[in-house]
């Protein structure tokens, strides 16, 4: 979590009112990246098991073409996002794993696509079977893009035990700098809407509602439009704070149900996806495109001209930094994804994976680097926690590590916002301790 400056408004139901910056990039229309001479594909690009390599070193591969399988179920995919020969595979910086194994490709700059997911179905959309939607989903290699990458086409598996009332799509985009959502609805509308109507097929549902923050009036003006002949498709707008674009908190503004402790959004009778990833649905079933590239926010005082991106993945950030420009001054932080929940990087040889939302630069001036105090119990945590949490408690137990008792004070119930990091005045990072407490409630072993 990078600490904003500026002045927050609290708003007494939940979330604060931040510095956006996201003038920045939310005016231009997206570019397209350049491909480089090479790409670094991520084995690992989704939450689950990751994938193993299926080619081999000196092996030609076409863009499209499946390169990385798992045998797990919570699992997805992984495709070639060029054509080109297999030249090794290599460990590289990854943004959650630390390192991670990736597949090297000699991009030979024909573009050759794999016709494997053409072959698969009949290309008549509407008579496709809700089974056969959930199988395009899966062999294209769709995952969430709101930034947790669960593999698509099990939520939806899931969704076939239980009646859905509602898809949602997240269109809040509340992290401050990030804008890609924000243009991908106003100039890719028609792909989110179709996406939504598959989404809605396939897990047998009959409402759908497009949330966005009153940030974006464009893209609201835009997706009504589209949707105005539509009875079953609604486009909500909320008020712009932060954490409002949350999936919790998503759904208790749509519908007005909340999420119990311990429980998720299918167990109240509601999916959601983000509307990139509607979009990634789409393409796979009317184009059979698996999901190869992203639109990427490159951004921060520290790149010369903030942009976003239509990139391929396994394009280093490296690349794209110099595409903007290159940096501005001495860099004080790079961030993949957001400020308030991206991880920060010691490199930018890092390649663009599935879930790669934005590169975040932020010059050494603008870090705030103070060490942390003693708490103050001023509560200021526990105002702002959209959780209804006390945070300084939670982190009591883990530094304690009390990891039972955390539990039973929330621990697993965190978001992970980094709201009450950012208004600490004793500058306790209070979001990465609990990040690590989750950590080790994970990493023991299976009863």
């Amino acid at each position: 979590m990078t600490h904003l400056g500026g002045s927050e408004i609290m708003d007494k139901s939940y979330g604060v009112h931040l510095p956006g910056f996201k003038e920045l990039t939310s005016k231009d229309e997206i570019k397209i990246a350049k491909v480089p001479d090479k790409v670094y594909i991520p084995l690992s690009q989704h939450l689950g098991a990751p994938t193993e390599p299926i080619v081999e070193i000196g092996e030609r591969v076409k863009m499209g073409q499946k390169i990385g399988a798992s045998k797990g179920f919570i699992s997805s995919p992984v495709h070639s996002s060029v054509s080109g020969t297999v030249t090794g595979i290599v460990k590289m910086a990854h943004p959650n794993l630390g390192y991670a194994d990736n597949i090297v490709i000699e991009n030979d700059g024909l573009d050759e696509r794999d016709t494997a997911l053409k072959e698969m179905y009949h290309m008549n959309f509407d008579k496709l079977t809700a089974e056969e939607l959930r199988h395009i989903v899966s062999e294209a290699g769709v995952v969430g893009l709101g930034g947790a990458t669960f593999p698509t086409h099990v939520k939806y598996m899931s969704a076939g035990t239980s009646r859905v009332e509602y898809v949602i799509l997240n269109g809040g985009e509340c992290e401050p700098y990030l804008t890609s959502d924000h243009r991908r609805m106003v100039e890719n509308a028609g792909l989110i809407i179709k996406g939504l109507k598959y989404i809605m097929k396939t897990v047998g549902c009959e409402k759908g509602i497009i949330g966005i923050e009153d940030n974006k009036p464009d893209a609201i003006k835009i997706l009504r439009q589209e949707t105005a002949h539509l009875k079953n498709i609604e486009v909500k707008e909320f008020p712009a704070k932060y954490p409002a674009g949350s999936e919790k908190q998503l759904i208790y503004t749509c519908i007005g149900k909340e999420v119990p402790s311990g429980k998720l959004p299918l167990d109240i009778g509601v999916i959601v996806n983000n509307v990139r990833t509607a979009i990634a649905v789409t393409e796979a079933i009317e184009f059979r495109e698996p999901l190869i590239e992203r639109v990427v926010t490159v951004t921060g005082k520290g790149i010369k001209h903030p942009a976003n991106y239509l990139v391929r993945v396994g394009v280093l950030l490296s690349d794209l930094i110099e595409e903007s420009g290159g940096y501005t001054g001495e860099v004080g932080k790079l961030v993949i994804g957001g400020p308030m929940m991206g991880k920060t990087l010691f490199t930018d040889q890092v390649p663009v994976n599935k879930g790669t939302s934005g590169a975040l630069v932020l010059l050494k001036d603008e870090i705030v680097t103070e060490r942390e105090r003693t708490c103050v119990r001023c509560a200021k945590c526990v105002d702002q926690c959209p959780m209804f949490l006390e945070p300084t408690t939670i982190v009591q137990r883990v530094k304690a590590s009390e990891i039972d008792d955390a539990l039973e004070v929330g621990l697993m119930d965190c978001i992970e916002c980094g709201l009450c990091s950012y208004g600490c005045p004793a500058r306790i990072p209070l979001t990465q301790y609990i990040r690590e407490g989750k950590q080790v409630f994970r990493a023991r072993p299976k009863k």
